[in-house]
């Protein structure tokens, strides 16, 4: 499953929301990870795939990203 992830590094507190898309797509799944972290040396985005691990009840070696590495928009994909 992929799904697409607005970051929102060094927020006050952890959080995963899903988010509805604009013009009512259907089906879209669309979240808002906050995190800690800051972005440096790549923390932000382990603390990303920690949060959606346990957003979705899976191992955080299932979630990966695959675009976005270094911006606010990424693209996850959990197997």
């Amino acid at each position: 499953m992929k799904i697409s992830v607005k970051a929102k590094p060094m927020a006050r507190e952890e959080k995963v929301e899903k988010i509805n898309p604009p013009n009512g797509e259907a089906g879209e799944n669309t979240f808002e990870v906050s995190v800690k972290e800051p972005p440096v040396a790549g923390r932000a985005n382990m603390a990303i795939i920690k949060a959606v691990a346990g957003y979705f009840n899976v191992a955080p070696s299932r979630v990966r990203i695959i675009s976005g590495y270094t911006s606010r928009q990424k693209i996850l994909e959990i197997i």
